[in-house]
């Protein structure tokens, strides 16, 4: 159960990312890349810090795991999973596109998420249970009754293997790929769940890229789950599917499955 507690805290920790982000925006700040080849800068390791530090001393019981800074083992059941810059590349690109997640798992499920732009002063909020928030107000997923209508967004095809930016190329050719966006990272998921886009579609994601999302997407009426269909969790494969009308997982699931 999230107590207001958690969720005050949560707000707290995207304060306190705001705070390490803004002053290096647009900056010229240069970043280094990291074993995996993307990029990482003071503002990702500042602000992973900052939150970290709060929460070993108001949640000492509970378990981290951050994008920057690894994992910390916990012993409540209880995850916080941090990723300070979703979208580092759109951050040096000088594109207020990315966004600093936080999610709060039990026993390996989101059960708590955010989504905070700090430059655009943007936050979607979502707890298991109840309406996903945008700056404190109920936001909801649109209706897709035809996939052919459906708006569909991806970070890029470059996370894809071939195969899989084949199944996504299925995809989005079955739904109104005129209007496909492409880049948004977490940005998207946001969107889909105020109502502005139906589908995103990615492959390759990390736990702290998704565990967020989770709460958003689902508390505005929309589903989350891997290309199966699967719901989401610690031990997911990275395929990650977000759909504003759960009606429409079905078609989609089968699409992607080829």
């Amino acid at each position: 159960m999230i107590s207001s507690s958690d969720i005050a805290l949560a707000h707290r920790l995207a304060d306190a990312a705001r705070a390490e982000i803004r002053p290096l925006f647009r900056t010229g700040l240069g970043s280094e890349s990291k074993g995996d080849a993307t990029p990482v800068t003071e503002a990702d390791r500042n602000a992973e810090t900052a939150m970290r530090k709060i929460i070993e001393v108001e949640c000492s019981a509970d378990g981290i795991h951050g994008e920057e800074s690894g994992v910390k083992e916990g012993v409540s059941g209880r995850q916080w999973v941090l990723d300070p810059i979703d979208g580092t590349t759109a951050f040096l690109a000088g594109r207020p596109i990315f966004g600093t997640l936080i999610a709060l798992l039990a026993d390996g499920f989101p059960v708590l998420g955010v989504i905070d732009q700090p430059i655009l002063g943007e936050r979607w909020l979502g707890v298991s249970g109840q309406e996903t928030t945008f700056n404190g107000k109920a936001v909801s997923t649109r209706r897709c009754p035809e996939l052919d209508k459906a708006t569909i967004a991806t970070t890029g095809p470059h996370y894809f293997s071939v195969e899989q930016g084949d199944r996504f190329m299925a995809l989005a050719g079955q739904t109104d790929h005129k209007r496909m966006v492409m880049g948004g990272d977490c940005y998207n998921y946001g969107c889909l769940a105020s109502g502005h886009l139906d589908i995103v579609c990615e492959a390759g994601l990390q736990l702290y890229d998704y565990a967020a999302l989770v709460p958003v997407v689902e508390g505005a009426g929309g589903v989350m789950g891997d290309w199966r269909g699967e719901p989401l969790h610690a031990g997911s494969d990275g395929t990650v599917l977000a759909l504003g009308d759960a009606a429409r997982l079905d078609d989609v699931v089968e699409i992607l499955a080829g």
